[in-house]
């Protein structure tokens, strides 16, 4: 999709971090935008940086939960209402949690799978009778490097988004025939507030406390959230089908290729010996 200009964009988690950098970007490229978030203040903040990034850019907003299959295919209906049929959909949003699977509370995985795998199967079904009638369309799926390496705590995070991963390889082949084109995404640490709004239940794996945890991503976050959706972008662009970003991301992948039944103990180890370096 060379040509974005014009084109039809739905993005969920808009109200900040990488959805908010992601409609900036495209406002400016001239894009007509529909954002989505369950933030309604960081919703409201995204559009008027966007027009105040693009005065003329064509702008709505729909109060979504990522979570909840009714909302999503209400969004579409929005979408198909206010602009005609979508080109792209960004199915971005997602939340956090920080637990270990012995002291897991169900409910806490089932609000953490409802948005970051299942908000997504959602946004492909709602919106596929959409873009399968456009010459040429596009879904991005945001995964994480998580689908390739786990760590401790982060189980149900990992589960989710390697489920992305799999849930886009499939779709991709299903669509081959279709103008549809499936980008999945791997962003590594964006500098966001994903781990400052994540459900904190339980730190003792990795000897933290949340002040601690927060300062720990913020340290290791190298990437801004302007440079993710940039990098995004260019893929759409480029038709891409696989993106990793930054370079945390890139040197994780390449372990996970070269090593991958010990490439997540590698990563764990690393981690906990930087944490209690950290603390001397």
């Amino acid at each position: 999709m060379p040509e974005l200009s014009n084109k039809v964009i739905v993005i969920t988690g808009a109200a900040s971090g990488i959805g908010r950098a992601l409609a900036l970007n495209l406002a400016g490229r001239g894009c007509k935008l529909l954002l989505a978030d369950l933030n309604e203040a960081g919703l409201a903040e995204t559009a008027t940086l966007a027009w105040q990034r693009a005065p003329s850019a064509k702008i709505s907003t729909q109060l979504t939960d990522s979570g909840n299959e009714a909302a999503i295919f209400e969004l579409a209906e929005v979408c198909k209402t206010q602009f005609g049929a979508a080109d792209i959909v960004v199915n971005n949003a997602g939340v956090a949690l920080v637990s270990s699977v012995e002291k897991l509370q169900t409910a806490d995985a089932q609000w953490l799978m409802n948005i970051n795998f299942w908000g997504v199967v959602h946004g492909c079904r709602a919106f596929l009778p959409q873009l399968k009638t456009r010459p040429e369309a596009l879904i991005v799926n945001v995964s994480s490097i998580f689908a390739m390496v786990s760590v401790p705590t982060q189980s149900i995070y990992n589960a989710a988004k390697a489920a992305v991963r799999g849930f886009s390889d499939s779709l991709r082949q299903e669509l081959r025939d279709t103008p549809v084109r499936v980008l999945c995404v791997h962003p590594g640490g964006i500098q966001t507030n994903i781990v400052n709004s994540a459900r904190m239940k339980d730190l003792s794996l990795i000897q933290l406390n949340e002040k601690q945890m927060r300062q720990n991503f913020d340290h290791n976050a190298r990437t801004t959230a302007e440079q993710a959706a940039a990098r995004i972008v260019d893929a759409m662009e480029r038709d891409a089908t696989r993106l990793l970003i930054g370079l945390d991301a890139k040197i994780l992948d390449l372990i996970y290729r070269i090593w991958p039944a010990k490439a997540s103990a590698w990563i764990s180890e690393l981690s906990r010996r930087r944490i209690e370096k950290s603390k001397t």
